[in-house]
């Protein structure tokens, strides 16, 4: 025998220094049962027994060989490793005087009902430490029964102790294999009717002040799958009042039936109805608080509520919170090299590029500071802008504190492929330089940390080469992209953007033309305009008119001298009507879009925030005065992004238009009154409301009614296929997205057609 430690201990012989014999769940399991918290009954199956079971099996030496020999950056040697270690344990027999221990501890706990359901539950020696957190990485069997089932989940959860991620997260973090050990758990199993997590203090403002309880119907693994949005409870300290509830409408549950778990339906009746009364809040606040109390320490913890009764099921240090007060966060890698976060994130935002981004922080304070950052850093700054470009080529990530999903920061992240997340509202202040971070770009999270190295393999997707009915354009605005995009399968670019090309001249028009430079500002920008014509060529470009705002003008040199100051620039002095009280400042667009259609005849002009058809007229003559109606071969086009477009779009027709092209960004703020930029209002932000899709469908319809072409060119179609399939069956001419979703969606055009088609 390898140990004289007792090789079974129950909860009530275990307390917090017991972690060595019983992990770390163990020992917090017998802390709480010796400070008389609810926990349900059980008994630690130790150390002692697993080091027997090695022992006996001399396993210890073989699973030295084979991790020895392992690449663990290699995903298909490390899952190789790890499915020879497990077998060799699961396939070992358990000595005789460890089987015969567990099972007299599990006839003990049964008592009367003899063969009781338990859960098994694995608990590592290096689990639910201060400062680390192996939290999930080993094995959970819920509704045992019967002897046999027992040895069977003991042996389980000893293999469990080497799943590649376990092995991985170990290899990374420097901790020795054979100094981790592993007790497994096995307490009466509580059929939960309601479960959840609860923490003694906000884990993302570190707020000390309040008790987060998160709760589901049923078991509590779908809290932590992220299977179901959880109901979330806020209380205050001390006073244990209420502070907010929000109630999540849960139409799947995690249930026991015959021995198994299976996911079931909620009934009707409890679906949006809260899960907690007030009572039973105030009860689980009052434990956490108490429980903070006991271990000196704020408390992730694990409860379910039986019938009247709530248990505590596990406990353990919230990681998250260092001697700084500031937040670090634990990161493994699943098998498939994606990042995975294991904690709370440090700050929120709105995701505005999709993707995975880890590296050390740089903050920028402004453009000049652009070469601060090196590959693979986290770009961080209030905002971008068009000189931050080179930088934000080499990030690995993107974080800003203003913005939203039409900033430049996110139009750029997305063209680039970068992972972004913008509207932070204080990364600049929270982050510090050279901190390592984790950026989540889809969910709009940042964590803290990120050691893991990870080489991300690029994701080539099968190209889509079918042509189709409907024209697939591309939107774009950074030159250094037009030939590499040129190359994808698209009919030419929806939406060129003159806003980051006008920001690179890098002088206020009016400035430019006071100082007599606009000869300069005319040939960069036809020269800049050449790179799309060209590269794209004989494809339609088209080119949208400069629409920048009084507050974004006048951050160009020389801007603040004639620009006004506005208390709502979004609706403002912009668009057509700037065309009209500056003609002098639109001719210079004018005429550089001549230069280069003496060169390339795909150069196609659009005029964006239209508020009338007489200033749509009154801009038509401005560009008939300039002869360019004279080419069969020119087209012009309208944005439709105002509610009086719609309502007016057969008079704005007749003005003389060929086309339109729907900018689904400000048509859904304007027409649901929602600033999706805006922090506090931007979930209510929809694009599919029926109001839009009323809008969508009336302005394609009339466009078709009079052979005007119809597309669109906002964030909407690159975000949501079921939209693309509705404007296809509307009877769009052309769908204009990100670089990034353009296989997706001609698949999706492809499909919606075929519907079409089928349908006669």
């Amino acid at each position: 025998m390898a140990a004289q430690s007792p090789l079974v201990l129950f909860f009530k012989d275990i307390d917090k220094d017991d972690i060595p014999s019983v992990g770390g769940k163990g020992a917090n399991l017998g802390e709480m049962t010796q400070a008389s918290f609810p926990v349900p009954y059980g008994f630690a199956v130790t150390v002692a027994a697993y080091d027997a079971f090695l022992e006996k099996n001399q396993i210890s030496k073989k699973i030295q060989e084979i991790l020895a020999s392992t690449d663990i950056n290699k995903s298909e040697e490390l899952e190789s490793a790890s499915r020879k270690v497990e077998k060799i344990i699961t396939s070992s027999q358990i000595p005789e005087e460890v089987s015969r221990e567990a099972i007299k501890a599990y006839k003990r706990l049964s008592g009367l009902l003899r063969n009781a359901l338990v859960a098994v539950r694995s608990s590592a020696t290096a689990e639910d430490l201060p400062g680390a957190s192996f939290a999930g990485q080993q094995a959970t069997f819920l509704n045992v029964k019967g002897e046999a089932n027992l040895l069977v989940a003991l042996r389980e959860c000893w293999a469990s102790l080497f799943t590649a991620r376990a092995i991985f997260y170990r290899e990374q973090n420097n901790i020795s294999h054979s100094k981790v050990k592993i007790s497994v758990i096995v307490q009466k199993m509580v059929q939960s009717e309601v479960s959840g997590v609860m923490f003694s203090i906000d884990p993302v403002s570190n707020d000390k002040d309040r008790i987060i309880i998160e709760a589901v119907w049923g078991l509590g693994e779908m809290i932590v799958q992220g299977s179901v949005v959880p109901d979330r409870y806020v209380v205050q300290k001390e006073t244990f009042s209420i502070l907010s509830k929000e109630i999540s409408e849960q139409s799947i549950q995690l249930i026991r039936k015959d021995y198994k778990n299976i996911e079931a339906q909620v009934p009707d009746k409890y679906r949006d109805k809260p899960k907690l009364n007030d009572e039973d809040i105030v009860k689980l606040a009052k434990l956490a608080d108490k429980l903070q109390k006991h271990y000196y320490f704020p408390q992730d913890i694990e409860w379910a509520k039986e019938g009247k009764n709530i248990y505590i099921v596990q406990t353990r240090p919230v990681t998250t919170i260092g001697k700084s007060g500031e937040s670090k966060v634990t990161i493994d890698i699943t098998d498939d090299q994606k990042i995975k976060i294991a904690e709370v994130p440090i700050l929120t935002g709105v995701g505005a590029s999709p993707g995975i981004g880890t590296g050390p922080v740089k903050i920028l304070r402004s453009p000049k500071e652009i070469n601060k950052v090196k590959t693979s850093d986290v770009l961080v700054a209030p905002m971008t802008s068009p000189d931050y470009v080179p930088a934000m080529k080499k990030a690995s990530a993107i974080i800003t504190d203003e913005g939203g999903m039409t900033s430049h920061a996110a139009i750029v992240s997305r063209e680039l492929g970068i992972p972004c997340v913008v509207g932070t509202k204080e990364a600049t202040k929270r982050l510090k330089d050279d901190t390592v971070v984790t950026v989540d770009g889809a969910r709009g999270l940042i964590y803290l940390g990120g050691k893991v190295k990870v080489e991300r393999k690029e994701v080539v997707e099968e190209e889509i080469r079918g042509k189709t009915a409907t024209r697939l354009y591309i939107n774009l605005a950074e030159k250094e992209l037009a030939n590499k995009m040129s190359k994808l399968n698209v009919e030419g670019i929806g939406l060129l953007r003159a806003e980051f090309m006008i920001a690179n001249i890098g002088i206020h028009p009016k400035e430019a033309i006071k100082n007599k430079k606009q000869g300069e500002f005319i040939d960069k920008l036809a020269n800049d305009l050449e790179i799309f014509c060209r590269a794209f060529y004989p494809r339609p470009v088209v080119y949208r008119a400069t629409d920048f705002k009084t507050n974004e003008y006048r951050s160009l040199p020389g801007g603040a001298n004639w620009e006004p100051v506005e208390p709502n620039p979004m609706l403002g002095f912009r668009g057509a009507f700037r065309y009209i009280a500056s003609p002098d400042v639109f001719n210079l667009e004018l005429t550089a879009i001549k230069k280069v259609r003496n060169k390339f005849k795909n150069l196609w002009l659009m005029i964006p925030f239209v508020r009338s058809p007489e200033e749509l007229t009154h801009v038509r003559r401005l560009v008939a005065a300039e002869g360019l109606f004279a080419e069969t071969t020119f087209k012009f086009w309208m944005m439709v992004e105002i509610p009086t477009n719609v309502i007016l779009i057969e008079e704005f027709i007749k003005v003389g238009i060929d086309g339109v092209s729907i900018g689904s960004n400000d048509l859904t703020m304007l027409l649901t009154g929602t600033d999706r930029d805006n922090s506090e209002v931007a979930s209510a932000f929809n694009e599919r409301s029926p109001a839009v899709l009323w809008s969508l469908r009336r302005v394609i319809k009339r466009c078709n009614k009079y052979g005007v072409s119809s597309s669109i060119c906002g964030q909407a179609p690159s975000e949501y296929e079921d939209l693309v399939k509705k404007l296809v069956k509307y009877g769009i001419t052309s769908i204009s997205v990100n670089p990034d979703r353009i296989n997706k969606t001609r698949k999706i055009i492809m499909e919606a057609e075929k519907e079409v088609v089928a349908k006669g």
